[in-house]
């Protein structure tokens, strides 16, 4: 398994001084559902519901700094919202999250314990150097379950084919799928980096336990 090589634009960094990529690959097994990692999950739902209300959400930490580069990018954080915060809105309404299948319902969980807006790719899809950058006017991007979304002046993960994951909505293109067995993952963190190695070594931990994940490579860029 190569590694794929990743940096943050000049223009990103600007925007976004403290931002810090978490960045896990390795090869998985993907299942429909896995009932361990779904009694973690019902365990932290339950946790978010008891704690947080709908004003509480957009403080929390992780989040607000989300929020933060949105703003500082040129993008609304209420009209897009990281998917952190559409994940605890979800939970705080009283629905429960939706099962896809276990490496997406594994993502959703650490999304919801941390903060993170979390991308996941299926990394077999993904093809030269990727960079994270800001998006373009115009540039296409099918955002999965969210048709054509806008990505003008949000922060992006772009290949050379194009961008496909923001903390907004990751794109149908690199969409992990039952058959994905490599797998891609970046935690976006933009207030430093003790929170980021803490979300890694979690998830890091599910993947093993619950993914059969092997070869496991990490990496932090700032």
């Amino acid at each position: 398994m190569n590694p794929i090589k990743i940096s943050i634009s000049e223009e990103l960094k600007q925007r976004a001084p403290g931002m810090v990529l978490g960045v896990i690959q390795c090869r998985v097994a993907n299942t429909p559902k896995n009932k361990e990692l779904w009694q973690e999950i019902e365990k932290v739902t339950l946790e978010v519901r008891k704690q947080l209300t709908f004003e509480a959400i957009k403080d929390q930490p992780q989040i607000a700094a989300t929020r933060k580069v949105y703003a500082a990018c040129g993008k609304e954080p209420s009209r897009y919202r990281p998917s952190a915060e559409a994940l605890m809105r979800r939970i705080v309404k009283g629905q429960d999250l939706y099962q896809i299948n276990t490496l997406v319902d594994l993502i959703n969980l650490v999304s919801l314990k941390t903060g993170f807006s979390i991308g996941g790719f299926d990394a077999d899809c993904i093809e030269g150097v990727v960079e994270a950058s800001i998006g373009r006017e115009n540039e296409p991007y099918e955002g999965i379950g969210k048709g054509t979304l806008n990505i003008h002046n949000l922060p992006v993960l772009r290949d050379q084919h194009g961008a496909f994951g923001t903390p907004t909505s990751d794109e149908v293109r690199t969409a992990i799928r039952l058959e994905t067995t490599h797998l891609l993952m970046n935690i976006n963190g933009y207030n430093g980096l003790t929170a980021v190695e803490e979300a890694m070594n979690y998830t890091v931990w599910l993947l093993k336990n619950i993914a059969g994940a092997e070869d496991i490579a990490t990496s932090i860029i700032d």
